[in-house]
C-alpha cells in the first residue's frame, strides 16, 4: 500500500460530508453509544460496499442503470427526508427536555449511519474509480479488500474522534439555540447534498 493512497484516503476523510453531519446531530440528540452506533454503521455501509468494488459486483451494478439509478434515487429521498426533518425541528424549536447524562442504545444510531451510507451511490463510485488507481487488475482479491479497508477504517477512527468530542460538549450543544442551529446546518447541508446527487447522471 503506497503512502500516496493513504495520502488520498485522509484527504477524503477530512472533507466534511453526509457522514460527519448525521454522526454529529445523533450524538447530539441521543448521545455517545447513538453517536458511536451511527459511526459503526457507515463503517459497515463502507466496508460493503468497498467489498462489492473489490470483487467485482460494484462494476456490475454500475453497468446495470435501473438498479444503479433505483440505489440512487433511494439514496437522494433518504437524504431529503433526513434533512426536512432536520429543518422541520429548527422551524419549531420545540424540544424536549433532555438529561444530558442520558445515552441513547446503539442500535438506532447504528441504522441510521448504514442506510445514509449504502444509499449513497457515489461511494461505490468512488472505489470503483480510486482503487484501480492503486491496485493491479491481477492482484489477489486481499490486497483488493485491504485497500478497500483503509476507507472505513480511517474514517471511521476520524468520526469517533468526533463523537468523543460532541459528546464531551453535549451540555452545551443541547441548549435550544445550539440544537436549532445544528438542525438548520445539518438539514439544509442534507438537502443540498441530495440535489447534488439528484442533479449527477
Amino acid at each position: 500500500m503506497t503512502p500516496a493512497y493513504l495520502v488520498v484516503v485522509l484527504a477524503v476523510v477530512a472533507t466534511p460530508g453526509v457522514d460527519v453531519l448525521v454522526a454529529l446531530r445523533n450524538t447530539v440528540a441521543a448521545g455517545r453509544r447513538a453517536g458511536f452506533g451511527t459511526v459503526l454503521g457507515i463503517c459497515a455501509g463502507s466496508l460493503v460496499q468497498g467489498v462489492l468494488a473489490s470483487v467485482g459486483v460494484g462494476a456490475l451494478i454500475v453497468r446495470v442503470q435501473p438498479l444503479f439509478q433505483a440505489i440512487k434515487w433511494a439514496g437522494v429521498a433518504y437524504l431529503v427526508w433526513l434533512g426536512v426533518s432536520a429543518l422541520r425541528s429548527a422551524w419549531a424549536g420545540h424540544y424536549a427536555d433532555v438529561d444530558d447524562t442520558v445515552d441513547a442504545g446503539m442500535a438506532k444510531g447504528f441504522r441510521t449511519g448504514a442506510l445514509t451510507n449504502l444509499t449513497n451511490p457515489k461511494m461505490l463510485v468512488f472505489y470503483l474509480a480510486l482503487l484501480p488507481q492503486f491496485v493491479e487488475p491481477t492482484a489477489p482479491v486481499a490486497v483488493w479488500l485491504a485497500h478497500a479497508l483503509m476507507l472505513p477504517l480511517i474514517g471511521g477512527t476520524w468520526l469517533a474522534v468526533i463523537v468523543l468530542g460532541a459528546s464531551k460538549a453535549r451540555q452545551t450543544l443541547l441548549r435550544r439555540r445550539t440544537r436549532r442551529a445544528i438542525d438548520a446546518v445539518s438539514g439544509v447541508f442534507l438537502v443540498g447534498f441530495a440535489a447534488k446527487l439528484a442533479r449527477e447522471a
